[in-house]
């Protein structure tokens, strides 16, 4: 939130219409600061001396009633009929900067001085149109000029603070606003703008009164708002942040800062639904933003909305290609949603940009694994550990590659070397366990699997592959045992229960085992339903996108039937419905999504 001459334009056009209006004026005994004529009547009640006098007056009662076409054909034609209307330059100046023309704006306004050099108005319009081109010693020559010849002009103070700062004189600055302020303290622009200086000299403690004075002025101000809202955010206060960041987002709903600062603070509340909306709306407004396309992407990454983040990702790639960070971001999402090729592509483009960055060479290595180009796999493992050679990760992921060579032996080391840099990561046990019992060494799968469980003492897999190897063993009682704390892990297991029902089986116990083979062959009908689901409401998703709803439709209804609870196809089911124009019967079925799973909220035009 740094102070500075970069406005945005809507401020440019509310000046305009203030000083047309003739709301900025001197103090009591001073000129007017405004463009309008000494005369203190309204323009319809001004008698024109001249022509260019009358085109003028229409033009001030154009701009007043906010039509800036009207105004600028008006002082265009007031310049043309008297060149030497240092006024009509001035206006038509203003009225050029407020529309952006800024070379156009500091041609008129330099007509303006060289007619009339006192003119302040005209100074300070210079000034800040000089800002907007980027001359901060012209900006600030400008705003000297204007203090020089109007030293009780509050507003030539505050273009003065403006330009002091760009010009990195601080204090100076300061000072200039202070003066401002004893000026015309009812301003809440000052205020506010104090207030952000202050900020920017790391006093954000005093910057706190100065926003809260500028609400006070004018409760619907919105940078203020904004302001307010980073300082709590940056003072970790996310609640009041949030309030004043939204009040700020409903005054200027086209301000991407605040959403942008919104979503960061809805973040920092732990609402990710709430931070990914207002990142959305951030982005809507202006795609050009890395960082808020990076947020984004990490959170509905988080969120399991994995599609989504890899769109997120694409638009860091575009706006910073030679981020590696983000070519690896975008890899990972890719690798999440099975696109191994597009994930290998993306690691490759981050690698060649950090060519010795492990992590970059250990994703690269994973997304061969996914497509079971085992020995690339292998080969970028092994790269990356001549880089870090005691990285447990990078040994266990070579481990796995090797594994599924067949190079048991050789996996087994490279899992031993994972456990002995790093005892806490229980799956170096318990993979190392399975290749032990692939092996035929059951006493040391044992031996394995019951450090993985005393490392993590809920790990199911683990429970399930003991009571596996213990059966072979002929152990059926500590088969058992550990098998029924793999169920009361995981119920809905169908395996363990199938596995069960054989070792008590084998036990002498019949009516046991019918039953735990009964559930296990309910649970395994469930999984194919749900496995049924999952590609029907995938195939309802691509036809969808292609713009054939009635095939969606039928994709989804589809899955419903074979996993009612399923909530990814009712809000599906939900976006085709929405897209026929079927508003009733697309709300229900959000609202069901909703239900069933909270990452899906209703869509916002819902």
């Amino acid at each position: 939130m740094a102070f500075s001459l970069a406005n945005l334009r809507a401020r440019f056009a509310r000046l305009f219409l203030l000083l047309v209006a003739g709301l900025i004026v001197f103090a009591p005994g001073a000129a007017r600061l405004s463009a309008l004529p000494q005369s203190r009547t309204t323009p319809q009640q001004a008698v024109p001396s001249s022509e260019a006098e009358k085109l003028y007056a229409e033009g001030l009662a154009a701009a007043g009633n906010g039509d800036l076409v009207a105004a600028r054909k008006a002082f265009e034609a007031a310049v043309q009929a008297d060149p030497q209307n240092a006024q009509a330059h001035n206006m038509l100046g203003l009225l050029l900067l407020a529309q952006g023309e800024v070379q156009p704006a500091i041609t008129e306004l330099q007509q303006a001085i060289g007619l009339r050099p006192s003119f302040p108005e005209a100074h300070i319009n210079l000034s800040r149109a000089f800002a907007r081109d980027g001359d901060a010693e012209a900006a600030l020559r400008e705003a000297r000029a204007a203090v020089e010849f109007a030293p009780q002009a509050a507003e030539a103070h505050h273009v003065l603070a403006h330009a002091l700062a760009a010009s990195g004189d601080v204090e100076g600055a300061a000072d200039s606003l202070h003066r401002a302020i004893q000026l015309n303290s009812s301003n809440a622009e000052y205020h506010d703008d104090l207030g952000a200086l202050l900020v920017q000299r790391g006093n954000s403690t005093d910057a706190i009164p100065e926003f809260l004075e500028a609400l006070k002025l004018d409760p619907d101000f919105p940078p203020a708002h904004l302001h307010l809202g980073v300082v709590y955010f940056q003072k970790k206060d996310f609640e009041r942040a949030v309030a004043e960041l939204q009040r700020a987002t409903q005054l200027a709903p086209q301000n991407f800062a605040a959403f942008t600062y919104l979503g960061s603070a809805q973040r920092e509340r732990g609402d990710h639904e709430a931070a990914i909306a207002a990142f959305q709306s951030s982005v809507k407004l202006n795609p050009d933003q890395p960082d808020t396309q990076n947020q984004l992407g990490l959170l509905l990454q988080r969120s399991g909305r994995t599609e989504e983040a890899v769109a997120a990702f694409r638009e860091v790639v575009r706006l910073q290609p030679s981020n590696a960070d983000a070519q690896n971001n975008l890899g990972l999402a890719l690798l999440q949603i099975g696109d191994g090729a597009g994930s290998i592509a993306a690691f490759h483009a981050a690698l060649q940009l950090a060519p010795d960055n492990t992590a970059y060479l250990q994703n690269l290595g994973d997304a061969y694994l996914q497509k079971a180009d085992f020995a690339a796999a292998v080969s970028e493992f092994q790269t990356a550990l001549q880089h870090d050679s005691q990285n447990p990760a990078l040994h266990y992921d070579l481990g796995l590659a090797l594994k599924m060579q067949d190079k048991l032996p050789e996996a087994a080391t490279e899992f031993r070397k994972a456990e002995t840099l790093d005892p806490s990561q229980p799956d170096a046990f318990f993979t190392l366990g399975i290749t032990l019992w692939q092996q035929g060494d059951f006493d040391g799968a044992v031996r394995e699997l019951q450090s993985a469980i005393r490392v993590k003492p809920d790990y199911t897999e683990a429970y399930y592959t003991l009571g596996t190897v213990l059966k072979q063993q002929g152990k059926l009682p500590e088969a058992a045992a550990a098998l029924r704390e793999a169920i009361r892990l995981q119920p809905d297991y169908p395996a363990v229960h199938t596995t069960l029902a054989s070792v008590l089986r084998q036990s002498g116990d019949a009516q046991g085992a019918a039953a735990e083979a009964r559930i296990g062959s309910e649970l395994a009908k469930r999984a194919t339903d749900l496995q049924a689901a999952v590609f029907a409401t995938n195939s309802g998703r691509r036809l969808r996108k292609t713009g054939d709803l009635e095939g969606a439709i039928s994709q989804f209804r589809a899955a419903l039937t074979a996993t009612p609870d399923y909530a990814p196809a009712h809000f599906e089911l939900g976006l085709a419905l929405q897209q026929q124009g079927k508003k009733e019967e697309a709300r229900q079925e959000f609202q069901r999504a909703n239900q069933l799973d909270a990452h899906y909220p209703p869509p916002a035009d819902n």
